[in-house]
């Protein structure tokens, strides 16, 4: 008998368990549908009705479009001559309308300084501990931003980092 207890209390709570499940589960939404009550809207007085809300598809500024650069970036995090994690990033630059050609002609040029300032902040310890903090981040678009308008000028407006993670090794 005393061997029996263990599993009979096993069994038990078991079966409680599941009967307190099936009791408690929501009622599928089919019969929920069906037995709801209907609600009708309580009519507003047209002299107190707040106005409609205006839904508006914000797009990019007028006379800016957004280039995304077509391969991300990947930056090593060094810490004493090895290589501790892997920084990937997607970025993307905020132009005036009609030099996304002009961007990817020159391409090659602002991938190299995109590189050179991820490398310098990853040295400087940018990507350790909480690299997404809102301080650190601001400092990496203002060296991106600095970069996009040595090769581009005027015509940059803005850098986005898209995407970034951080894979320790």
């Amino acid at each position: 008998m005393k061997k029996l207890l263990p599993i009979i209390l096993a069994l038990i709570g078991t079966g409680a368990g599941v009967g307190a499940g099936l009791f408690l589960m929501p009622p599928p939404a089919e019969e929920h549908a069906e037995g709801a009550i209907e609600c009708i809207p309580p009519v507003e007085d047209p002299e107190h009705a707040a106005p409609p809300e205006e839904t508006v598809d914000e797009g990019p500024p007028v006379g800016r479009e957004y280039v995304k650069l077509n391969n991300q970036f990947v930056v090593p995090v060094m810490r004493k001559d090895a290589v501790v994690a892997l920084v990937v990033a997607s970025l993307s630059v905020e132009v005036s309308s009609g030099t996304t050609e002009t961007v990817y002609a020159r391409e090659p040029k602002l991938r190299d300084e995109f590189l050179q300032v991820l490398f310098d902040h990853a040295n400087i310890g940018g990507f350790e501990g909480t690299f997404t903090n809102g301080d650190r981040m601001d400092v990496l678009r203002e060296g991106l931003l600095d970069a996009a308008r040595s090769v581009l000028g005027s015509d940059v407006s803005d850098v986005l980092i898209t995407e970034i993670a951080r894979q320790d090794t």
